[in-house]
C-alpha cells in the first residue's frame, strides 16, 4: 500500500546564502539535507518555481519526503484552483516615492504566468501560502472588484488620479479570459471618465481594445507591454504562462494601430542573462509603434531571491555566478537594497552602462520624445445607489 508523509520541523534549517564575490553556494552542507524543497519537474510541468518553500510567516515547514514506499511518485502535479477574494475594497493606496502613482488595483492575488523573478511572490506569504508554486497555482480572484470600485469611485471625498493596474500581478493573465474581471473595471472607469494605466505581458489586453481606444480619445488610458526577452525559449522557461514575445509585440502593434497610447518595459534586465537584448527589443517594440519605454532592473526581495537562485542553477548553471556577481555591483554588495531612489535602477558602474545603453537606444529611436499624461478633466462620480439624479 502507498502512502505520502511530510516531515514538520519548527523554524527548518537552511543554507544561509554565500557571502563570497563570485555567489557561489557554501561549501558547508547544510543540517538535514535530505530535506530538499524542490518539486519534481514532472509535478510541476509548465511552472516557474522550483521548490514550494513555506512562507515565511508559517510557524512550521512541511515537506514532501520519500519514506521508503516510493509514494513521491503518486503525488498529484500542480493544477491551478481559483478561490475567492472577498475584500471589502480594491482600490489599494501607496506612498512610495519612487513610482508614479498613488493608487493601484489588483483583480487577482497569485498570477499564473508563473514569471520566476516577479517581486510580488512574497506576498503569498500573507494569505499563509507559498511564494513559490502556490503564487502561481493558488490563485484569488475579485469577482466583485467593478461594483466595489464604483462605490468607490462615489464616495463624497474621492479625488480622481490615476489608477494602476498590473503593477503586482497580471490583470490578463490567463483565468480573466474566463472571468473578465478586469473588462468589468475598465467599463466602471469609461463610465466614470477615469484614467487608467496598464502593465501587463499577456497578449489578451487585446481584447479590451473595444473600451481602451475609446478611453485613449478622452485622454483616458494607456498601456505598457513588458517584453523581457525575444528569445522564445528564456521566455518559456522563465515566464512559462505569459504570452511569447512575439505577441506581446503584435499587441503592441494593435493597441498603438488602435491609437492606444503604449510603452514597452524592458524589465526585468538581469545581468548576463537578457541585458544584452536592451537595444533589440526597444528597436522591436518601436517598429511596433510602442511611444514610449522604460526598464527595470532585477529586483530579489525575500523569497524572489532563493527561488530565483533555484531556478538560474536548474537552468543556466554555467552563469549564477557570474549573474548574481553583477548583481551585488550593482547592489551595494548584496543581492538586493530596497532604498527608495535606487531599487528600480540599481547603482554602480554597470547600472550606470545598462542605463546609458537604454537612453542611447530610446534617442536613437525615438521614444520618450514625448510622455502620455492621462486627465482627470472627464470624471463624474458615479450615481450612489438611492442617490437622487439632479434636474440641472
Amino acid at each position: 500500500m502507498s502512502r505520502a508523509s511530510s516531515h514538520a520541523l519548527k523554524h527548518p534549517p537552511v543554507t544561509a546564502p554565500s557571502d563570497n564575490p563570485a555567489g557561489a553556494p557554501s561549501p558547508v552542507p547544510a543540517p538535514f539535507p535530505e530535506l530538499a524543497v524542490a518539486i519534481e519537474r514532472e509535478r510541476r510541468r509548465g511552472r516557474g518555481a522550483q521548490s514550494n518553500a513555506s512562507g515565511r510567516y508559517e510557524a512550521e515547514a512541511r515537506v514532501a519526503f520519500d519514506d521508503g514506499w516510493q509514494s513521491l511518485e503518486d503525488l498529484p502535479p500542480f493544477s491551478t484552483s481559483v478561490a475567492l477574494d472577498t475584500s471589502r475594497k480594491v482600490i489599494t493606496r501607496n506612498d512610495s516615492p519612487d513610482i508614479g502613482f498613488d493608487r493601484s488595483i489588483n483583480p487577482y492575488r497569485g498570477c499564473e504566468h508563473g514569471c520566476v523573478y516577479c517581486f510580488a511572490r512574497p506576498t503569498h506569504a500573507y494569505l499563509g501560502l507559498s511564494p513559490g508554486l502556490d503564487f502561481e497555482s493558488k490563485l484569488f480572484a475579485k469577482p466583485d472588484a467593478p461594483a466595489l470600485l464604483e462605490k468607490e469611485l462615489a464616495a463624497p471625498d474621492y479625488e480622481a488620479r490615476m489608477i494602476a493596474i498590473g503593477t503586482n500581478t497580471d490583470p490578463y493573465q490567463p483565468i480573466e479570459r474566463e472571468r473578465q474581471i478586469m473588462r468589468g473595471i475598465l467599463e466602471v472607469l469609461e463610465r466614470a471618465g477615469h484614467p487608467v494605466g496598464i502593465v501587463t505581458k499577456s497578449a489578451l489586453v487585446t481584447r479590451d481594445i473595444d473600451i481602451l481606444a475609446r478611453m485613449a480619445k478622452r485622454n483616458l488610458a494607456k498601456v505598457a507591454l513588458s517584453v523581457t526577452t525575444l528569445d522564445p525559449k528564456l521566455a518559456r522557461t522563465m515566464e512559462p504562462r505569459a504570452s511569447t514575445p512575439s505577441k506581446r509585440l503584435e499587441a503592441i502593434k494593435r493597441l498603438a494601430d488602435a491609437g492606444i497610447p503604449t510603452t514597452v518595459m524592458v524589465a526585468p534586465v538581469i545581468p548576463a542573462l537578457n541585458d544584452s537584448e536592451i537595444e533589440r527589443i526597444l528597436d522591436a517594440a518601436a517598429h511596433a509603434g510602442a511611444r514610449e519605454a522604460s526598464y527595470v532592473l532585477l529586483r530579489l526581495p525575500l523569497e524572489v531571491r532563493d527561488l530565483f537562485r533555484e531556478w538560474l542553477m536548474a537552468n543556466y548553471p554555467d552563469r549564477y555566478r557570474h549573474v548574481f556577481t553583477l548583481i551585488r555591483d550593482m547592489r551595494g554588495g548584496r543581492d538586493y537594497d530596497s532604498q527608495w531612489g535606487t531599487r528600480m535602477k540599481g547603482t554602480g558602474p554597470m547600472a550606470w552602462m545598462i542605463g546609458r545603453r537604454f537612453e542611447i537606444a530610446c534617442e536613437k529611436l525615438g521614444l520618450n520624445k514625448r510622455r502620455t499624461k492621462l486627465t482627470t478633466d472627464h470624471f463624474a462620480k458615479p450615481k450612489r445607489s438611492g442617490q437622487q439624479l439632479s434636474l440641472f
